[in-house]
Formats: structure tokens, sequence, C-alpha cells
């Protein structure tokens, strides 16, 4: 089944390249807005919502593509669309030397709106653990 796919940009209060790629490609980055816990086993990225010894879900993503400080491209495991995946994007602007956020994921045509939701929370959860 083709998913739907859905662009977020948001903009980063930072001025720090290496800041920035390290919230969006690394485990420790990524466990303070994108999930509860986040582990990396080689090429695979190990997300876990909620607690280990409680209610859980664990979701693995293979990193597909990477160019540092630019971007990364997932793909979540047992995804039925192969066309479908994550990616994270920074970008920075040559006229104000801001930098922003470009986001692309893909739901189900029923889930765009749970997706977006989602994805506020998750924007939500970045500023108030880093301040960006």
């Amino acid at each position: 089944m083709a998913k739907k796919r859905i662009n977020i940009d948001h903009p980063l209060k930072s001025s720090s390249e290496s800041i920035i790629w390290s919230l969006i490609s690394t485990p420790e980055g990524m466990a303070k807005w994108l999930a509860d816990e986040v582990d990396r086993e080689g090429d695979t990225f190990v997300f876990t919502w909620g607690h280990t010894y409680g209610h859980h879900e664990i979701k693995r993503a293979e990193i597909t593509d990477v160019v540092r400080n630019r971007y990364i491209r997932l793909r979540w495991h047992n995804d039925e669309d192969p066309e479908a995946y994550l990616e994270l994007r920074v970008d920075r602007s040559d006229l104000t030397g801001d930098y922003m956020l470009h986001i692309v994921d893909f739901a189900a045509e029923d889930d765009v709106e749970s997706l977006y939701d989602l994805w506020d929370d998750n924007l939500d959860q970045l500023h108030r653990s880093t301040g960006l």
C-alpha cells in the first residue's frame, strides 16, 4: 500500500551545525526528542518508546543514506511501502544564516493527521530539551 509523503519545515535556534547534526544523527541526540531510548547497532537505529520493563514499543530503522552535517535517511524495518522513508535534513539560509530542519516522512492516508501531530509533539520536545 502506497503511503502519502509529508514534509515539515522547522526553524532552529542554533548557529552550531555540529550540535544540530548530533541531535538528528546520534542515539544520544535522537533520544532527546524522538524516542525514550535510542540505540545503534551498526547501520540500524533501535527506537524504544515507553519503559523497557513495562508497556513499550520498539521499532528499528536502517540508515539508507547519510551525508554528514546535511541529512540522514532511514527506512523502517517491516514497512510495507518500499518507497517510504524518514529523512531529517538540515539546511542553512544564505541570507539569514539560520538553520532549518526539514523532515520527510510517510503515512497511510488515514494516519496523516496523526503523523503531523506526532511531529508537532516531537518538535516541542526538541525545543524543551535543547532550546532549539
